[in-house]
């Protein structure tokens, strides 16, 4: 995983802001704390005049975080299914998205984003995460993909993530490129210090051939 120190972030320019891509649970889990960060994100990110990118929904963590940056002055994008958004009362967004399917939520969502920061969350949560990061590693971008670990809410996901590493299903420099931290501003530093390294995503090797 990534290390980090504190910093202080600076803000995203005007004209440029960084948007930050933000994956989450439609439920609000059993720890009062999920929802008390989700609120501080979203607020930290209008705050630094960073857009939230997320998935549309107004349930949730989901929910939780757009109100957040909305009610703290931000810009907040929400990309949504048809099928959800027939099923689910919408809120007022700076921008909502209808697409087609699931499909073109994530790649749309990636195309839009230039980090991703994964909260707590279920199974749609978890393919959120490891898309994007796979894509990271075969090359398709070069953002950064972190994740918010309150309550070690992620500490068996790491812990299996380890032992891929161990069995030699995953790369040691894959691992330690995911940014990992239970506080927001180390998670932001972490971020602007890889979107700042425009270099090639050195992880994809050609496999080599059994003799």
């Amino acid at each position: 995983m990534s290390q980090m120190t504190t910093k202080t972030v600076p803000d995203s320019p005007p004209e440029n802001p960084l948007k930050i891509c933000v994956f989450c649970g439609s439920s609000l889990g059993n720890h009062p704390s999920y929802a008390e960060l989700a609120v501080k994100l979203g607020r930290t990110l209008a705050e630094r005049g960073m857009v939230l990118v997320y998935g549309g929904g107004n349930v949730g963590l989901m929910g939780t975080v757009a109100e957040a940056a909305m009610n703290s002055g931000g810009k907040v994008i929400g990309i949504i299914p048809q099928r959800l958004f027939d099923l689910v009362e919408q809120q007022e967004l700076t921008e909502l998205l209808i697409v087609k399917d699931m499909h073109e939520r994530k790649a749309l969502m990636q195309k839009k984003a230039d980090a991703f920061i994964s909260l707590p969350g279920g199974i749609g949560t978890m393919e959120e995460l490891f898309e994007v990061w796979s894509w990271r590693y075969i090359g398709y971008h070069q953002k950064p993909v972190a994740i918010l670990n309150i309550e070690h809410y992620y500490d068996r996901l790491l812990e299996m993530l380890r032992h891929m590493v161990g069995e030699g299903f995953l790369h040691r420099e894959i691992y330690d490129d995911l940014i990992v931290s239970d506080n927001i501003e180390a998670v932001l530093e972490a971020i602007h210090g890889k979107a700042r390294d425009s270099g090639a995503v050195p992880f994809l090797k050609k496999p080599e051939r059994r003799r």
